[in-house]
């Protein structure tokens, strides 16, 4: 029996890809874009095809991945922010909008959307995630939209 196994490589050949970076909790989510960034540099990618777009807050990143994706500009979108739980319930709001919302536009426009929004319950567990003990989670998304970018290609994308 022989079965035919189809996955995605993880070397850029060129592909363009947009990060919706939110400002909001700057400290983390610049280290989750150097990660991402330096992340697509090492696998291939070159600079002239990677486009960083700033947005106030993690909640408005799923309208902008909408934008981008409807600008059929990129093969990948990385979305990159931290929500922070904190005493009231809009860590849920803002945590749970932002993950439905990427879902909706990659499903609605077929391109992949990497999930590199940190929902952490402490400032240590985002700085943690963020480049230190438990790595760079913007270069994790990285990885996660150039093996999505070769898989579509195979699956005729």
């Amino acid at each position: 029996m022989s079965i035919n196994t189809v996955e995605g490589s993880l070397v850029v050949e060129g592909a363009r890809f947009g990060l919706a970076v939110s400002r909001f909790n700057s400290l983390i989510v610049d280290s989750l874009q150097r990660g991402a960034v330096d992340c697509l540099l090492r696998h291939g990618a070159k600079e002239r095809d990677i486009e960083v777009v700033k947005v106030p807050g993690a909640h408005e990143i799923p309208l902008v991945a909408q934008r981008m994706a409807a600008m059929e500009k990129y093969d990948a979108i990385i979305a990159l922010g931290a929500v922070i739980r904190g005493a009231t319930p809009h860590f849920d709001y803002v945590a749970g909008e932002c993950a439905k919302g990427l879902a909706a536009v990659g499903q609605r426009y077929g391109v992949p959307v990497a999930f590199g929004v940190l929902t952490v319950d402490t400032i240590e567990q985002a700085v943690e995630r963020a480049g230190t003990k438990a790595g760079n989670k913007g270069g994790d998304a990285a990885l996660t939209a150039i093996e999505m970018v070769n898989l579509l290609k195979q699956l005729g994308r």
